[in-house]
């Protein structure tokens, strides 16, 4: 059964050790996409490396630290202006509703934008319906849950 979920929501991202932070739901985009302002591609033992930070700094969810991983693409990706760019495309797990489950993030420079996170189409699909009157259902969902529990 599909979950609704609203406009913005709170997930965590395990993997890297955020937990907490605001992503906004954008039925207009098909990939998720993540601020990040440092990538670069390495190669460690003869195998290619991304090694990464996600978040603005200002941001209080920034953990500073660099993340890094075997497990990436390189995607061309629409940007919010429907011009074709480059990005890398990385997999981790999130976590919505007290469940995780594997998302893929592409990783791109938002420092312009509002939201440092976004969730997509292909995220959303199968999981969720969206609301837009609604916000942090997944946060809500997990105190209320609680609340039972003790």
């Amino acid at each position: 059964m599909k979950r609704v979920i609203g406009r913005r929501e709170k997930i965590s991202l395990p993997e890297w050790g955020i937990s907490g932070i605001s992503g906004k739901v954008d039925t207009g985009a098909y990939t998720s996409s993540i601020h990040s302002v440092f990538s670069e591609m390495v190669e460690v033992d003869g195998n290619r490396r991304l090694r990464f930070t996600v978040l603005d700094p200002k941001n209080p969810k920034y953990t500073g630290k660099i993340l890094e991983t075997e497990h990436f693409s390189v995607k061309s990706v629409k940007n919010s202006f429907g011009q074709a760019e480059n990005r890398y495309h990385v997999l981790t797990t999130i976590e919505l509703f007290g469940e995780k489950f594997e998302a893929a993030f592409t990783l791109s420079d938002r420092s312009k934008m509002r939201n440092q996170v976004l969730l997509g189409r292909k995220l959303l699909r199968g999981r969720f319906v969206v609301d837009v009157d609604l916000i942090n259902q997944s946060l809500k969902a997990l105190k209320t849950s609680q609340n039972k529990n003790q």
